[in-house]
């Protein structure tokens, strides 16, 4: 039985030096990074380079760090969510200007906003900033990177569809963008052009966005937290109330990594199972139903699960052996039907050797 590290894998983006770019699913705005918008059924690799260290993909819009440190982007890019200086779309990776101190990356749902932070621990947003989601005290959309105040101590961010969280290497946690319905965590529904503390704790280890509605996150003691609006159960606490400051998921202390999108959450445990709750009606919990489940539900019984990530209708996930399984929409699931949703998971391809992977919306990007 595995013992999986805790916080292990970011929000929205994690890291494997030295590995190739693939991807499968649906490809509008060349979104898979392939040069075409040819849909995949099946993995298919993203250039010919095998020196990617960290990806983020969300939606349209795709990301990766070098191991160089050079930051790259591809897909959609109406609101300069690429970061390249302008609102044009591109289906292959290109640079984000010339600098090569970046350390993290991550896009949020609906691919609009970006966040990331460099080797010196500062943090930078670009892309759409219409409820001030970029947390630079206005709500000007930019189509460049531009750093968030002067700080150096930025660990991780989550980006939702009008919010951002983000927990700096003191284990505070930080919040800033839209707050209706709770999901800033802050106590209100004041949106927020600035980051703003959320509590005064000091041991959060890992954070998600679900959409503009809610959030979880998980803290370095093992347990899980969430907040915001529970529409389909998506905050696993049981019911469909609004809560607009961190509340506890039951009284476990074994969660290791959360994962949310839209109204669905999935998370792995340290003892390696795989849960999920919150919407279901494409069978993206995995579960073997297409019913919603307010609270976390064991996906079968296997103890060999690593990590989670969930899409738009659909989540992946790694196994220890490496390979990638997958349940919900049939686009994304990697295999050669495309057609048929799964209630359960099945495996992307025939490979065992992916290190990592990100959801976008009916797709994947993964690193092997």
């Amino acid at each position: 039985m595995p013992n999986i590290k805790r916080g292990m894998m970011g929000a929205s983006g994690s890291s494997s030096a030295g590995s190739q770019l693939w991807a499968w699913g649906t490809n509008n705005y060349g979104k898979l990074g392939t040069g075409n918008e040819t849909h995949y059924s099946s993995p298919v690799q993203v250039g010919g380079l095998a020196t990617w260290a960290y990806i983020a993909h969300r939606d349209l819009s795709g990301f990766a760090i070098n191991s160089d440190y050079t930051l790259w982007s591809w897909g959609y890019n109406n609101a300069g969510q690429l970061g390249h200086g302008n609102t044009t779309s591109i289906s292959s990776p290109g640079q984000v200007g010339s600098l090569t101190d970046w350390s993290k990356v991550w896009t949020g749902e609906g691919g609009h906003s970006t966040a990331a932070v460099k080797t010196d621990g500062t943090l930078w947003t670009w892309g759409s900033n219409a409820y001030v989601q970029l947390g630079l005290g206005d709500n000007t959309d930019r189509s460049s990177p531009v750093q968030v105040g002067a700080l150096t101590n930025w660990s991780t961010v989550a980006v939702g569809q009008s919010h951002m969280l983000a927990i700096k290497t003191d284990g505070t946690l930080w919040g800033w963008g839209r707050a209706d319905y709770g999901a800033l965590g802050s106590g209100s529904e004041a949106a927020q052009s600035s980051p703003i503390q959320i509590g005064a704790l000091t041991n959060w280890l890992q954070v998600t966005a679900l959409g503009n509605i809610a959030s979880a996150a998980v803290k370095t003691d093992g347990t899980l937290w969430s907040w915001g609006f529970a529409h389909a159960g998506c905050t696993g606490l049981g019911n469909t109330t609004k809560y607009s400051s961190p509340v506890q998921v039951g009284s476990l202390t074994d969660w290791a990594q959360v994962s949310g999108r839209s109204f669905s959450c999935g998370a792995v445990k340290t003892d390696g199972t795989l849960w999920s709750w919150g919407k279901n009606n494409s069978g993206q919990l995995g579960i073997g139903d297409r019913t919603d489940r307010s609270s976390p539900c064991q996906v079968g019984a296997l103890t060999t699960w690593s990590k989670v990530q969930l899409g738009h209708g659909h989540f992946a996930a790694l196994k220890t052996d490496g390979t990638i399984w997958g349940a919900g929409v049939a686009a994304g699931m990697g295999n050669s039907d495309s057609v048929t949703n799964h209630c359960s998971p099945v495996q992307a391809g025939a490979e065992s050797d992916w290190t990592d992977l990100r959801c976008g919306r009916s797709a994947v990007i993964a690193l092997k």
